[in-house]
């Protein structure tokens, strides 16, 4: 008997490594052969990694770190990577035997024995033999899972950096456009002083000082609006940092440059090599993966199911004042189930699983398709920002040296005060528009750095997994 029970359990074992088929766990990604937008620098481009030290701007690296520390969205993919690993070591758990212990006391009395006192303690085990690797495909899909939380956590981090970084810019352009504002309320406010002293002389119509005092009044309040707007940004920094609004803004007391250079990621001609750096897209993969072994365990569940439960225990009975021994040991039964009926709830949950797998192909697709646009979509805005500067840089020296000239013709008597404001308001688009492209130009490099993963990358993952 215990020759054909160890048999048994041998079949068991070599039948627990059979698995059934599911569906293929990676899918083609639909990109282009190449980038269909112009590459900054011809693609000659360094590191991505250490991106936000090419700013050289140690409280933009601060407030970063601060904002990821600081984030929700960051708190939340972590506690996602713990509920994942938790999700994990429970699917492995089915793959082993499961051990309870237990200690009893009974004291009766059965006549005609005297009162008996019995004392166990002892151990059961029981064990799922993983016939058709359901079990193995639960825990492959928590796996995968675990590493997609790994890569959002990493996706989380990247997109608050960009966040942040883009809030800062806002600020400091908010500030470039604040000093063109002030610069302009005080040329109007020095051009209505003077017109008005020619007013009062007699030289000039009391229309013309009115216009000038109208238009000194609207370069102070594009001033003071301005600088609510600058107000807001700060606001919005302390938001995302969680700094106090005095330091932070002590620490903006500093200038602020816009980088010359700027050094990014190798921007590879096939899109797949780079579309491997951004961390959601890995994530999207990994699910598909998971999908596709939820497939597997939920057919595994169609199929018959063998255990095995075994117990031992020891223990002491006391009667009439004798005391005695008492062992016990099990092994069995080893108990195969057939499904017969179930009212089709094991196929519709094979159903279920497999439309959830083809959801998550249709959603990784998807989001490599989005990661492409994304980052052409960076390529063309970067590559007509740098188009634009060196005519937006003309433009603003162009409109500058007329209103130059219109204001001394117009405090020589030879010019018009209408004259002078059309040259005011030209100079002021274009100062304006050159502020707006630098700041375009940088948020730019900034979308770029968020299309392409911000610095992460497979290996990093790989890493991060060895122990």
């Amino acid at each position: 008997m215990g020759q054909k029970l160890a048999l048994a359990c041998a079949c068991a074992l070599v039948l627990s490594a059979c698995a059934v088929p599911r569906p293929a766990a990676t899918v083609d990604p639909d990109a282009p052969p190449k980038w269909y937008a112009p590459l900054p620098h011809n693609g000659t481009l360094t590191d991505l990694n250490r991106w936000w030290q090419q700013f050289n701007d140690p409280l933009l690296v601060e407030l970063i770190e601060a904002a990821q520390t600081a984030s929700p969205t960051v708190a939340t993919a972590r506690s996602r990577i713990v509920q994942a690993r938790a999700a994990r070591a429970a699917a492995q758990a089915t793959l082993l035997p499961s051990v309870d212990g237990n200690a009893t006391a009974v004291r009766a009395k059965q006549p005609p024995t005297p009162i008996a006192t019995t004392v166990t303690t002892g151990a059961q085990a029981a064990w799922e033999i993983d016939l058709f690797g359901g079990n193995r495909a639960a825990t492959d899909a928590a796996r995968e899972r675990l590493q997609g939380a790994e890569a959002g956590w990493h996706d989380a981090r990247v997109s608050v950096a960009a966040e942040t970084a883009n809030s800062y810019l806002a600020l400091r352009t908010c500030e470039r456009q604040l000093l063109v504002a002030t610069r302009d309320a005080q040329s109007r406010a020095e051009t209505a002083r003077l017109t008005q002293l020619s007013a009062n002389a007699g030289f000039t119509p009391p229309a013309t000082a009115a216009l000038a005092r109208a238009s000194a009044a609207e370069g102070a309040a594009r001033a003071t609006q301005q600088r609510a707007q600058c107000d807001i940004e700060v606001k919005a920094l302390v938001a995302l940092s969680a700094l106090p609004e005095p330091r932070l803004r002590e620490r903006l007391g500093a200038s602020w440059k816009e980088p010359a250079e700027f050094a990014l990621l190798t921007v590879a001609s096939i899109p797949a090599e780079l579309l491997a750096q951004r961390p959601d897209v890995y994530q999207a993969e990994r699910e598909v993966a998971a999908a596709s072994a939820d497939v597997g365990s939920a057919r595994a569940q169609q199929l018959p199911r063998l255990s095995l439960t075994g117990s031992i225990a020891l223990g002491k009975a006391h009667a009439g004042g004798d005391t005695f021994d008492v062992e016990t040991w099990s092994i069995g039964p080893l108990a195969l189930t057939l499904p017969i009926f179930d009212a089709g709830r094991r196929a519709a949950n094979v159903d279920s699983a497999q439309a959830r797998y083809e959801e998550a192909a249709a959603l990784y697709k998807a989001r490599v398709r989005q990661a492409v646009r994304e980052v052409e979509e960076a390529l063309v805005n970067l590559e007509s920002a740098r188009a634009r500067a060196e005519d937006a840089r003309i433009a603003v020296e162009g409109y500058s040296a007329s209103f130059v000239a219109t204001e001394a013709r117009y405090r020589s008597g030879l010019g018009s005060l209408i004259e002078l404001e059309d040259q005011r308001r030209a100079m002021l688009a274009a100062e304006t528009a050159l502020v707006a492209l630098q700041r375009e130009r940088v948020a730019s490099w900034i979308a770029l750095y968020r299309a392409v993963g911000g610095g992460w990358t497979r290996a990093q993952q790989e890493e991060a997994r060895t122990p």
